[in-house]
């Protein structure tokens, strides 16, 4: 494709312009006349479509998203069924025009915070009707969502940032429709974990995401435990207010030298990449509590042979699964995975320290 670069230069455009959204669909033409001087920058694309970008002045800037609104609209051909739509997770301007679309056209838009959601909707002058959707009215709302489907609705479902399902209420409904043979159709948009690897400077051919870790203190240990040892890149979301139990439990497993990045507030004002050991997060966030929400990404496991741990630290572990309630086998399953010992010998080291204790707890139970 050829592209004529325009010099930088202050320019009146009076011709009306159009603008290509898809192969197949255009925006209506609009006219911009002396109201954008500064044109950042300009090019001729295929069939002498011509796209111009200016830096924004708060008069034209209003001017122009009144009338992407305008197109937004516009319904098109939607065919009924579940419209999964991404919407910012933090500034709004993070939105497609397709999703402006969908959100307009939409019979209802389920929303997990209405208030939250309302002021997105307010802002691009969308009028659709919303209904709470979210983790404790879930299974409350299914069937008469889907009963709304099924009369030929368009339904549109977001969640308070983000891309519905990814940690946030959706899956469930997504998974009815499939069994229901209702369309699901994803609207593609913001996501953090995605923003946050793609800056985050760590390996990003392979990763896992994790997010949320479990509230139970073992199953979180477990998770941790298995997340050290994988070869790819870990994605967690840890609410601030946790941060620093999550850097100190994920240092006793990933060890102290391994790097990671917290990534802070995305797209909105005070965002912000922290980066460094877990040690020198330990440092960092131990006398304070950050704001806002928080992405935490941990190093993959680089080294070809994990470092075979002390006696005691596997003791240590088996000690600490067999007292929340795991069987002498799982807890043995569960620390050999997470190190280059194997099962052989971390089961005999642990018949060795708890097996009386554990036979003298079986005979107690059978009395």
């Amino acid at each position: 494709m050829l592209l004529r670069r325009v010099p930088m230069m202050a320019v009146t455009v009076a011709a009306t312009l159009p603008i290509r959204y898809r192969k197949w669909q255009f925006l209506p033409s609009f006219s911009i006349r002396n109201e954008l001087p500064f044109p950042h920058s300009a090019f001729v694309g295929p069939r002498n479509v011509v796209v111009v970008s200016f830096c924004s002045s708060s008069g034209a800037s209003s001017r122009l998203a009144g009338q992407l609104h305008e197109y937004s609209a516009k319904p098109g051909s939607l065919k009924p069924g579940l419209y999964l739509v991404g919407t910012p997770i933090g500034n709004l301007e993070d939105i497609t025009l397709r999703a402006l679309r969908i959100l307009k056209s939409a019979n209802v838009i389920l929303s997990e915070d209405t208030r939250h959601s309302g002021k997105l909707l307010q802002y691009y002058n969308i009028k659709t009707p919303l209904m709470s959707y979210h983790k404790f009215n879930e299974s409350q709302r299914e069937q008469v969502v889907l009963k709304r489907l099924k009369q030929g609705e368009i339904v549109a479902l977001i969640s308070d940032a983000g891309t519905p399902g990814i940690s946030d209420p959706g899956m469930d409904l997504a998974k009815l429709c499939v069994s229901e043979n209702i369309p699901v159709v994803p609207i593609p948009g913001p996501c953090a974990l995605i923003s946050a690897l793609s800056a985050s400077g760590l390996s990003t051919d392979e990763f896992t995401f994790v997010g949320f870790l479990p509230k139970h203190a073992g199953s979180r240990r477990k998770r941790l435990m298995v997340s050290a040892n994988e070869t790819t890149t870990q994605i967690f979301y840890v609410p601030p207010h946790k941060l620093s139990l999550f850097i100190e439990e994920s240092s006793s497993f990933f060890g102290d030298t391994r790097h990671c990045v917290i990534a802070r507030e995305m797209t909105k004002l005070h965002e912000e990449f922290w980066r460094g050991t877990l040690a020198e997060a330990k440092e960092a966030f131990s006398a304070h509590q950050p704001k806002g929400e928080l992405t935490v990404l941990i190093e993959r496991q680089t080294n070809a042979k994990v470092e075979t741990p002390p006696e005691i630290q596997l003791e240590n572990e088996l000690r600490d699964l067999i007292s929340r309630g795991e069987s002498l086998s799982t807890a043995v399953k569960l620390v050999a995975g997470g190190t280059s010992v194997s099962r052989k010998t971390v089961y005999s080291l642990a018949l060795r320290k708890f097996g009386k204790q554990l036979e003298v707890k079986d005979n107690s139970n059978s009395k």
